[in-house]
């Protein structure tokens, strides 16, 4: 057996040495600004131009990206997926039929090529009426009016709910709250499902770190066993995690399925929607609109780059892989992610992530309180940075002679790993504050004309790069849910208005905390618990508020 996990307690000289660097890195670059700046002024304006213009050219790209990856997802939810799901029952008949009455469309092609391929070799691949997908909804603390919701979005879909087992992972630190939630919730939705398991994962067990990993491996060994009770393949099971505030596309699993079946080499194949964090974006603050609205154009810009495209939240994998690997690392937060690693590894490199170009919507972050949601994105986004940890888990597994991945392969992961995370933590503020380093930390910058005329040149790029923040707001708006009754039109300028926040954000969220992160990591002070985000609703922050109204009077 592979060993796949990461080190608990003391680690080894090179793991200590691959944890540092991100910290190195992103911290050594402003370092870097200064000293350049204290030697000569020229070569400060020059690494910090060199920096602004690799910015530059990659949000060309992203813009790019943007706008195809936002059509590819237009064109995917007006699929019929159901109906292609259904062709691949009895694909020759099928494929004859399509043939016959000249049903071929350009957008049909490789559904009919998939069908011809399928009838060639039938023995390679499973009937939709043998699979099952299993859906683990990992649940802490979180409302009854949180957790509902994400349940009927599963019946609401297309694919036929019989074929779904739904498992419901809680914590058995979530108290008694959580245990009456959930069995109120399989109260009423229990004979919806093929089977409903509510499955209550054990505080303080060894070798866990406090979070999701822990809960839903725990929930994977529950399904593993009950599967060869019930006699089905875990070959054909299909297993999606869900957070407790997701909502599935209605064509999702129809989707997920199809291209499950139509894969031959279907067991190192991940698959991952698109994460749209909108479900509340009309009741968030502005700047919590601004970073979910952010990040949900982030994962679409991901899913036009398959080839470094990584797991992420919601996303979904066969059983029988996830039970060679011992399902998710219980000794992360950020399991989602570094399950793209410990995929990578256990296959050997035979790995990938396939994006399905759909939407699996979740909920910008809200709190009860404005100070509490400032404070809860804050925490979400440290977590999501602490995937720096992931650094030195890949690069002890790619400089040994134990290797059992291409050493170019892996190092070009490992390099898109590490720019990421640096570029996170340090270029945003390097191009906030950078150009006037010099003129203020040497005289000497004033004679110098580069120096001299940094932030003019550094503020005329970035008002170039302003044409993607355009494309951005333009596209945001095409993507919004409908306006609530309860909001009136004024509420739809705050939503072009609240741009303007975007700078701050760039830097007192997602630079901070990626700094922060990276921080911990050089220190050796880990984040062992997963800090669940507030998942507040409109109704339960406007009691608060009146709570708090009836208080003061």
């Amino acid at each position: 057996m592979i060993d796949l996990e990461i080190p608990l307690g003391r680690r080894t000289l090179k793991y200590r040495l691959f944890e540092m660097l991100p910290a190195i890195l992103s911290y050594g670059s402003f370092v870097l600004m200064v000293i350049l700046s204290l030697i000569s002024p020229a070569l400060a304006a020059i690494y910090l131009l060199l920096i602004v213009v690799t910015i530059l050219v990659k949000a060309v790209g992203i813009a790019i990206h943007t706008i195809q990856g936002r059509n590819r997802l237009e064109t995917a939810q007006k699929i019929d997926w159901h109906s292609r799901l259904s062709d691949l029952e009895n694909p020759e008949r099928s494929y004859k039929a399509i043939i016959n009455n000249k049903l071929v469309s350009s957008d049909s092609f490789n559904h009919i090529e998939n069908l011809r391929l399928i009838s060639a070799d039938t023995n390679l691949f499973p009937r939709p009426s043998q699979i099952y997908n299993a859906v683990i909804i990992a649940t802490y603390n979180e409302s009854y009016e949180v957790l509902e919701p994400t349940i009927e979005s599963l019946l609401k879909g297309t694919y036929d709910s019989k074929k779904i087992i739904l498992a419901i992972a809680y914590e058995e630190r979530g108290g008694k709250a959580i245990k009456s939630t959930v069995h109120r919730l399989k109260a009423k939705f229990s004979n919806d499902f093929y089977a409903f398991h509510l499955i209550e994962h054990p505080k303080d067990l060894p070798n866990e770190v406090v979070g999701k990993g822990g809960n839903i491996t725990y929930a994977g060994y529950f399904l593993k066993r009950w599967l060869k009770g019930q006699k089905i393949a875990s070959k054909n099971v299909i297993v999606t995690t869900l957070d407790s505030d997701n909502k599935p596309h209605a064509v999702y699993f129809d989707y997920l399925t199809y291209e499950y079946i139509v894969n031959e080499d279907r067991k190192h194949l991940s698959y991952q929607p698109v994460a749209l964090f909108l479900s509340n974006i009309w009741d968030a603050p502005a700047p919590m609109r601004v970073i979910a609205t952010g990040n949900s154009f982030w994962n679409i810009i991901s899913s036009m780059r398959p080839h470094t495209l990584r797991n992420f939240a919601a996303h979904s994998q066969p059983m029988d892989a996830l039970e060679e690997m011992n399902f998710w690392s219980t000794r992360t937060i950020v399991e989602d992610g570094h399950q793209y690693w410990r995929s990578y590894f256990y296959f050997g490199g035979n790995y990938s992530v396939m994006p399905l170009y759909v939407p699996i919507y979740q909920d910008a972050v809200l709190s009860d309180t404005y100070t509490k949601t400032l404070k809860a994105q804050f925490i979400q986004l440290r977590r999501w940075a602490y995937g720096a940890s992931d650094i030195p888990y890949v690069a002890t597994r790619l400089f040994t002679n134990k290797r059992n991945v291409s050493l170019l392969g892996g190092i070009a992961r490992l390099l898109r790993l590490i720019d990421g995370h640096v570029t996170l933590a340090s270029v945003s503020i390097l191009i906030a504050v950078g150009g006037w380093i010099p003129l203020l930390i040497n005289s000497e910058a004033a004679r110098s004309i580069p120096a001299h005329q940094l932030p003019e040149v550094v503020s005329a790029l970035q008002q170039v790069a302003l044409v993607g923040l355009f494309i951005t707001v333009f596209l945001s708006f095409k993507m919004l849910p409908p306006r609530p009754e309860r909001y009136k039109r004024r509420r739809t300028l705050s939503m072009i208005l609240q741009w303007a926040l975007m700078p701050f954000t760039a830097i007192l969220y997602s630079a901070i905390s990626a700094l922060d992160s990276q921080g911990r990591l050089f220190m050796g002070k880990y984040l062992d618990k997963f800090d669940v985000t507030d998942k507040a609703t409109h109704q339960s922050v406007a009691q608060t508020k009146l709570l708090a109204k009836t208080k003061k009077n």
